[in-house]
């Protein structure tokens, strides 16, 4: 198996697509008509004239990654293009769902002559879409809050122009006719409301933080998923967009998903951090809401073997399970089906290894150590027969049998979001070290939700530190129960999730680059700065040690984060 090639893409490669097509997640950026993949690259030199001679089409981005899309018989070859560093293949990403601007000392901050407004600093917000014709995203007179709206799906932009000419039409079915862009599930109109609404349908009443920014939207496709591609793409487009227009920007990003060693170490995770440090930005993530959904499990490997236990529920078709170590570390590994079937050891080779359990099929991928991390993945795929349509239920064991321990951690993780039932869980779950991907990213703002009622953590909010590096994740907690906010259709709707933890933030980034480089009283308070000062501000919840692994730094307070 190639080593510039990610574990998840070589074992998708040496599926059949019939195979692929029966799990959750490996087919993924496969194009079925073009036999093409979209593929996720570091490069370095002169990657275009190295695809154009390979008759590869390319999307450049920032930072030495890139977007290609090349046939899948000749991935291996294109890997061995001497500007291409490492490959990945897109995963899905998950809408992070499962009171408010005075809790988080956020309306002190607003009132008065010099209260902030988010003015002058672009708020930008990367989802499911908006409802453009919402009366929180319109001035006044009548004009769009929104400086464009960028339809990937589409691949086509409306700016402001088109989408005031729009709201100038009387029906709905007119103003789709000029910009058709909704959003079916309605998750990005309320977090863009939560960021920077201005409360208009309801008198001031919703009004969100940073009212009077302006916004970029960027509308990803599927009211589910989307793809990690996609993600890098839309952050691209909206930092390039805010330098050329001379703005500081806060970029919200409330999804995430399961895959990766949970350590800032992927493709996605590194090119955020190097995109964060493009013009003058911010980007804030939700941390996930897995902690309670029993989807980690990890621990210690000394002399003994150790049992893990994992739950399928009934009417499950796949289940992928991540098995992370130390790559230092040999151990056997047997897996155990619930009808008592051994399978295993399960000795580390080269290749994709395929066992049967009835209708269960079973292939595990051993991956080899990336050039950017020390972990090792063992990637196991259960996957319905074709005489099946559900995996095998009941009480799956792994037996791990040390060998030759250095380290002895392990973690294993299911996928995030809707891909498992609730029945299909670790019987000894671990909530810890369920942060979601990107939030593990080192730079960006990584936000997890309390119920601001209660004072108290939220239970379903993705906890920290990350894998190995031990990076206090998540910096730091914002109001994520029951909030209420704008829904398509005029309205408003209440809503709970670290989806609406996170824009309580980004709205607050935009104040603070707002006081710091609109109002020039610091002229470079943008990106780690920002963070700095809202963990300074930030205060510990009742009970609540600082740093903790579920809270971070403390909850958002914006007041103690802004200079006396």
């Amino acid at each position: 198996m190639d080593q510039k090639i990610e574990n998840q893409l070589n074992l998708a490669l040496g599926l059949t697509e019939d195979e692929r097509s029966r799990t959750s997640d490996l087919n993924t950026g496969f194009d079925e008509k073009t036999r093409k993949w979209e593929l996720i690259i570091r490069y370095c030199g002169d990657i275009e004239a190295a695809a154009q001679s390979f008759g590869a089409e390319l999307k450049i981005l920032s930072g030495g990654y890139a977007l290609a899309y090349v046939e899948e018989s000749r991935i291996e070859e294109f890997s061995r293009l001497m500007e291409v560093i490492y490959i990945e293949k897109p995963k899905k990403l998950f809408y992070e769902l499962d009171y408010s601007v005075d809790i988080s000392c956020i309306d002190s901050v607003q009132r008065g002559a010099e209260g902030l407004s988010g003015e002058g600093v672009i708020v930008a917000v990367i989802d499911s879409g908006i409802d453009y014709a919402h009366p929180d995203f319109i001035n006044e007179d009548g004009s769009t809050r929104i400086i464009e709206i960028f339809d990937e799906a589409a691949d086509k932009v409306y700016g402001r122009a088109v989408i005031n000419e729009a709201l100038g039409k009387s029906g709905r079915q007119e103003r789709l006719e000029l910009v058709p862009v909704t959003d079916a599930s309605g998750h990005g109109t309320h977090v863009a409301g939560i960021a920077a609404g201005n409360g208009r349908a309801s008198g001031g009443r919703y009004r969100g933080v940073a009212y009077k920014s302006e916004l970029l939207i960027v509308k990803l496709g599927g009211d589910e998923y989307f793809s990690t591609a996609r993600l890098m793409e839309a952050v691209n487009y909206v930092i390039r967009k805010a330098a050329s227009l001379g703005r500081p920007i806060a970029v919200n990003l409330s999804f995430g998903n399961n895959y990766g060693s949970h350590n800032g170490t992927s493709l996605l995770e590194t090119y955020l951090n190097e995109i964060s440090e493009m013009w003058k930005n911010v980007i804030v993530v939700g941390s996930g809401n897995e902690a309670a959904k029993g989807v980690h499990v990890g621990g210690v490997l000394a002399e003994r073997t150790v049992t893990e236990e994992l739950v399928i529920g009934q009417f499950e078709p796949s289940v992928d399970v991540q098995l992370w170590k130390s790559y230092s570390d040999d151990f056997l590994v047997t897996l155990i089906a619930p009808d008592g079937r051994r399978i295993g050891p399960i000795y580390n080779e080269n290749g994709i290894l395929h066992y049967f359990a009835g209708n269960t099929r079973i292939y595990v991928y051993y991956g080899e150590s990336a050039p950017y991390s020390t972990s090792q993945e063992i990637f196991i795929q259960l996957a319905a027969d074709k005489s099946s349509n559900y995996i095998m239920p009941g009480i799956w064991r792994f037996e791990f049998q040390p060998m030759r321990i250095r380290d002895g951690r392990y973690d294993m993780w299911l996928p995030a979001g809707s891909f498992v039932s609730t029945d299909t869980r670790f019987t000894r779950t671990m909530p810890e070290v369920t942060l979601t991907i990107p939030s593990t990213a080192y730079k960006v703002i990584t936000v997890g939700a309390y119920d601001a009622r209660l004072q108290a953590y939220a239970d379903f909010s993705g906890r920290g530190y990350t894998r190995n590096v031990m990076t206090i994740k998540p910096d730091l907690v914002a109001p994520g129960v029951g909030i209420t906010a704008p829904s398509p259709g005029g309205g408003y709707t209440a809503r709970t999730g670290t989806s609406m933890a996170t824009p309580f933030v980004t709205g607050s980034a935009a104040l603070l680059m707002e006081w710091g480089i609109i109002k020039g009283n610091d002229m470079y308070l943008y990106g780690e700065k920002v963070k700095a000062y809202l963990i300074r501000g930030a205060r510990p919840l009742p009970g609540e040690e600082l740093p903790s692994r579920k809270t971070g730094w403390g909850a958002l307070c914006l007041r103690d984060s802004i200079p006396s």
